[in-house]
């Protein structure tokens, strides 16, 4: 009989972690490379790059949360050169799953990912998309900027927008834009499905990448 893996919790949408894996990490991931789960939480998609062949470190600054069975260093990501605890220039993968928007200083983040990726190596975030749609009709109405408001999660500090990432954080931070993906792919999971549907039709009426999905996926690489 054919065993079924036993899939760790994970805090992320429904969707998000099996379209990361499938859609992009099987892309970059290869047997024994060295990869770094920052943000791992329970350790859902440190298992993921495990399946994956990674040789994977599970990072968090939470150990009481971890559930996984793979190495796990405890780290705050506000730590000014939080990357010199991991290696410098060593992790061939380096995945971050809705955690730059936790940080007080995603440029500090993206500058510690960029110093511990080794020559070629690549890293993966993922972030909720407040360039889409719904998000600029929020805004529009109430002044407020979607999963980043009072009813989101409160340690929700530091929005990511695409254009200003692309031209001012990545540069600073030593980084280039490699792929960019937006989950879903062609609409929305966190609006209800009627007014979903209506914006998936007029999204299509403008200009731009991100105006569908509740979340982007960033691929990066040393500049």
């Amino acid at each position: 009989m054919k065993e079924t893996t036993v899939r760790l919790p994970t805090a992320t949408p429904q969707g998000l972690h099996e379209f990361v894996a499938a859609s992009v990490l099987a892309r970059y991931a290869r047997s024994g490379a060295q990869s770094a789960d920052l943000g791992a939480g329970p350790g859902a998609m440190s298992q993921r790059l495990g399946e994956l062949g990674c040789a994977v470190v599970a990072v968090d600054r939470d150990p009481d949360v971890y559930k996984g069975a793979l190495p796990f260093v405890t780290l705050d990501f506000n730590e000014p050169g939080f990357a010199a605890q991991l290696g410098i220039a060593k992790f061939e993968l380096v995945v971050a799953i809705e955690v730059i928007e936790h940080v007080e200083s995603p440029i500090g983040f993206l500058r510690n990912i960029g110093q511990l990726l080794a020559p070629a190596g690549v890293a993966v975030i993922t972030t909720p998309n407040v360039d889409s749609l719904p998000a600029r009709v929020k805004f529009l109405l109430a002044g407020k900027i979607r999963t980043m408001d009072e009813q989101s999660d409160a340690t929700h500090i530091s929005p990511i927008f695409s254009d200003l990432l692309r031209r001012q954080l990545l540069p600073r931070a030593g980084l280039k834009m490699k792929e960019h993906f937006v989950f879903p792919v062609n609409g929305f999971q966190l609006t209800r499905k009627p007014i979903a549907r209506a914006l998936q039709m007029a999204a299509m009426l403008f200009p731009g990448d991100a105006l569908v999905g509740d979340h982007h996926i960033f691929v990066l690489e040393v500049a």
